[in-house]
């Protein structure tokens, strides 16, 4: 198991010291912001001894040997183009990995959606989606293809299963998951193809309103946009990996999204086939999730996350029981998955 990431001391002079440069302040100090599953660390300014006035902002810094900062820029650049909110970029150092945003406040959708605010702040999302769905892709834009598919649903059995449970599944286990996985790709590439963010959840809006530019929410965490099919967004944003809704609840959100995405032209199926379509694109994004997960607990050390496998569990036994075609995978969670929750949940290491 690798350590926790740590912050670097030479790491954090230079950052420090950049940024006391490029903002003219050199008194300033940072404090961390938060941290995401990746790499990078977001720090806010405090202002220094005669700077109580100064505006604060936000410090990312993306260690260059280890997550390049150009993907980012280059779609937020596509983002700002296509009429999306995304944040501000104030000063950068590209090759060091330093950047300079506007500070958007503390709280993202996450720490504030609730039961009566939800219709509208998720419509509000659904008019950044919209908009994102319609930007043209670019030819250097990856695809959600089918290698892309496999190697992110391997994840769950090499991972989850293997990694983290200790299972080895018998042949023919494999080859019914095989059969399982194929469906699933084959499904996701018979969507139409759009703009796909491809982690458009409310740990990524954050609720600014009103600004003057571009309405909200913000678009933040971007950088692994691809091509790909056109419901794989609307299921990250209404079946999320940190928070759940009641089924009849999404079912009406993805319906009005759908009457929204019909009007606005873009190629969505009927209604019926787009919830086909993600439902079995869900599948996808919640093994792959939960293969996520397990890694980031025993490769990068990081064990929080996996206390929520048992939520994607529940939106595979939600959606399944639909799609008889992918009965051997409800036999795994079954023989494997859901003994091994029940007894031993997984819980935080102090």
């Amino acid at each position: 198991m690798s350590l926790p990431v740590v912050d670097c001391p030479d790491r954090a002079r230079a950052r420090l010291a950049w940024v006391r440069a490029v903002t003219g302040e050199p008194t300033l100090e940072l404090e961390r912001a938060s941290t995401d599953a990746g790499f990078r660390s977001y720090w806010r300014t405090v202002a220094g001894t005669g700077r109580a006035d100064a505006a604060s902002r936000i410090v990312m810094d993306s260690p260059p040997d280890k997550e390049d900062v150009r993907p980012w820029l280059h779609v937020r650049d596509l983002f700002e183009q296509g009429g999306l909110r995304v944040p501000r970029v104030l000063a950068r150092d590209v090759d060091a990995g330093f950047l300079v945003l506007e500070d958007l406040g503390v709280d993202t959708y996450l720490q504030v959606i609730g039961p009566g605010n939800a219709d509208a702040l998720f419509d509000a999302a659904i008019d950044q989606l919209l908009l994102l769905q319609a930007m043209p892709c670019p030819a250097d834009l990856p695809s959600y293809d089918e290698p892309m598919l496999a190697r992110e649903l391997r994840l769950f059995d090499e991972w989850y299963l293997g990694r983290h449970l200790g299972i080895a599944l018998d042949c023919g286990e494999l080859e019914e998951l095989e059969l399982v996985y194929r469906r699933l790709i084959d499904a996701a590439l018979a969507q139409p193809q759009v703009f796909v963010h491809r982690d458009f959840m409310p740990r990524n809006l954050m609720p600014v309103f009103g600004d003057g530019e571009a309405n909200g929410p913000a678009v933040l965490d971007f950088q692994d946009a691809v091509r790909g099919p056109i419901a794989y967004d609307v299921i990250s944003l209404f079946k999320d990996a940190f928070l759940s809704w009641p089924d009849p609840k999404v079912d009406e959100w993805i319906a009005h999204y759908h009457a929204r995405a019909r009007d606005a032209g873009l190629p969505v199926p009927a209604l019926e086939r787009f919830r086909r379509d993600a439902d079995l694109i869900g599948v996808q994004r919640h093994l792959k999730i939960i293969g996520i997960f397990a890694r980031l607990w025993h490769r990068d050390g990081k064990p929080k996350y996996l206390a929520d496998v048992a939520r994607f569990v529940g939106y595979l036994d939600a959606v399944l029981p639909r799609y008889p075609e992918l009965a051997p995978l409800v036999a795994i969670l079954d023989r494997h998955v859901k003994p091994a929750l029940a007894a031993r949940p997984f819980k935080i290491p102090a």
